[in-house]
């Protein structure tokens, strides 16, 4: 749950957590827009133009205004837009689609987590290139030294970022100064490249360029990755922190990429605009300042890890993920978590990037994609949603903002051959697992045989009656207490196992992110009890407290465990995923020397 900072603080936070991404666009975009164009004054100020009314269109407005509306209890994200619409919608076809599109925008979200430290840092690495006596290093060892940064900060993640996480904000409002300062000093060269504010230079760009302007897109929408975690991060400290937070970077940025600009106007044959800007005007504190921006990229990337493990415990809790294991890195704060396998398989996916696309300008090529692709959707749910709670000019505003994102998709679709094509096939990995996850728990419900609670309780009582009881309590675990397993009839009336006190213990999602709640429903039959744990997706849960608060003291907790049997390829691949991520009963941290699995053969 949130803490009440003063807005200071909030803002501080909201710095080291929220805007890294965005923050260190900056470094790469300038440079990229002008490999696609000739740097010449009115290009120039049509780039500026574009910059600018992106970052007010696709970040102010649909971002900081209109998502973070829409924020549920204070969180915000794909996932929570799913939550909302789908109680809106009328027809399965409708809930179906809305389904399909939250998967779509997870997936793309984290393969455009895996692009961003890859580009950030070693973009901010390649700075090295102008220090004098360093010009001439090769490209092998900047990615190597790149590499080792990446591979650092990924180790770390398991100690968890409490400790240094606070100095991550004054350290970023570091970062936001000097972007200003280094852009204001060179704004004064050409004060005129204030207009560039003026929307007619984007339309005169557009317009002049054609078909050509428009690919320009492409490479413009780099100013604007990290705007969607704004929405993303928005449950970690709430919107007014992060909205107020946003006024000091998009002025921060505003300045940076106007002075860029009047650099590249004086300077067009820059090759690495932002370093050369500020090497030009301050060569003293150059080497101070590429420090600053290799600590700032490894801040950006440290909250895209942490934004990541927080968007895939949420999809556990939602049931559309496996149940990764998942570890605690705080004894303070519950939500400071840490997926092993989601973090090596960044870590992977991030060094096979440098290694495979080796310069930051033509990584560039495949960045873009997946973040106008989160963009598009987060705009089509909204408008949706909008809509629904019958709110006309929100909905109007929001199709024309989502109009805008697809346009930006529009012109990234040519960057699919030219190495786009990496962000989908990133992207490709989480959306098979999610859809093959949830199909195959569908059809294994399907499959499981399952007995009526009346059928049970005939059962049950003339058992309870009969048979010689074992001392204590036994716990059973099961989805829907209308619908008793195999494995509990298995138990209790073909091993005859007993207990004095049975209780079912059923963990139900919630609709809405946050509480917790644990309480005895009406007892069911004598020595038969019904114990309900309801959860918003997304909290992390912990059982055994709930239980012990709720005076339990069990003896024993049986579970199910499915021994699948399959000819067909998918369900195999479901099963091996199923046999190499926890169970249930240890993802929720039961106390083991109490747990007993009863295998069930299900053919599927």
């Amino acid at each position: 749950m949130l803490e009440k900072d003063s807005p200071v603080k909030g803002i501080i936070k909201s710095l080291g957590l929220v805007f890294g991404d965005i923050g260190t666009s900056p470094i790469y975009t300038l440079t990229v827009i002008f490999l696609l164009t000739k740097p010449t004054p009115e290009h120039v100020m049509g780039v500026l133009s574009l910059i600018v009314w992106t970052l007010i269109i696709l970040v102010t407005v649909e971002y900081a205004w209109l998502a973070m509306s829409l924020g549920e209890k204070g969180e915000g994200g794909t996932i929570v837009l799913r939550e909302i619409l789908i109680p809106l919608l009328k027809s399965g076809r409708q809930v179906a689609f809305v389904t399909l599109l939250s998967f779509i925008g997870i997936a793309l979200f984290i393969g455009d987590g895996v692009i961003t430290p890859a580009i950030s840092i070693l973009s901010a690495v390649e700075g090295f290139l102008l220090i004098p006596g360093f010009e001439t290093t090769r490209q092998e060892i900047l990615i190597l030294i790149s590499g080792i940064i990446a591979i650092a900060l990924f180790v770390f993640q398991k100690k968890g970022t409490e400790r240094v996480s606070g100095a991550f904000g004054p350290l970023m409002v570091l970062w936001f100064l000097s972007l200003a300062v280094s852009g204001i000093v060179s704004i004064l060269q050409i004060p005129s490249v204030m207009m560039a504010v003026n929307p007619y230079y984007a339309f005169k760009f557009l317009y002049e360029n054609g078909i050509a302007g428009f690919f320009v897109l492409s490479e413009v929408i780099l100013c604007a990755t990290g705007g969607e975690a704004l929405y993303a991060d928005m449950g970690h400290l709430g919107r007014k922190p992060i909205v107020r937070a946003w006024y000091f970077v998009f002025i921060a940025l505003l300045l940076n990429y106007l002075g860029q600009g009047a650099f590249v106007i004086q300077h067009p044959d820059a090759k690495n605009v932002l370093f050369e800007m500020v090497f030009h005007h301050a060569t003293i504190l150059y080497i101070p300042f590429l420090i600053l921006s290799i600590t700032a990229t490894v801040i950006a990337s440290q909250a895209m890890i942490s934004g990541m493990f927080s968007i895939v415990y949420q999809g556990i809790n939602a049931r559309i993920m496996p149940l990764f294991k998942v570890e605690y890195t705080s004894t303070e704060m519950r939500s400071q978590i840490y997926l092993g396998f989601v973090n090596w398989f960044l870590l992977i996916s991030v060094l096979y990037i440098m290694f495979e696309f080796r310069e930051s300008h033509r990584l560039a090529a495949a960045y873009g994609l997946a973040v106008t692709g989160t963009m598009t959707l987060t705009g089509i749910m909204m408008t949706w949603i909008f809509y629904l709670r019958k709110k006309p000019i929100l909905s109007i505003i929001s199709l024309i903002v989502t109009s805008v994102d697809i346009a930006y998709l529009t012109a990234n679709l040519y960057k699919i051959p030219h190495g786009g094509y990496w962000s989908l096939i990133l992207a490709l990995i989480p959306f098979v697992i999610i859809m093959l996850y949830t199909r195959g728990q569908k059809r294994l419900y399907r499959m499981m045989k399952f007995i009526s609670l009346e059928e049970f309780l005939h059962k049950f009582n003339r058992a309870y009656a009969t048979t010689g009881t074992i001392k204590g309590t036994a716990l059973f675990l099961l989805k829907d207490i209308n619908e008793i397993p195999f494995y509990i009839t298995q138990t209790m009336f073909y091993h005859s196992i007993i207990y004095e006190d049975n209780i079912f213990v059923s963990i139900v999602k919630r609709p809405d992110p946050f509480g917790v709640t644990g309480f005895f429903k009406e007892e069911i039959a004598k020595g038969l009890r019904n114990f309900e744990i309801q959860f918003g997706y997304m909290e992390v849960v912990d059982v055994e407290d709930i239980l012990r608060e709720a005076g339990i003291e069990e003896k024993t907790i049986f579970y199910g465990i499915e021994d699948i049997v399959t000819r067909r390829l998918r369900w195999k691949i479901f099963s091996i995923l199923k046999k190499v991520t926890p169970p249930f009963v240890q993802f929720y941290k039961l106390p083991s020397r109490k747990l007993h699995g009863v295998v069930t053969r299900v053919e599927m």
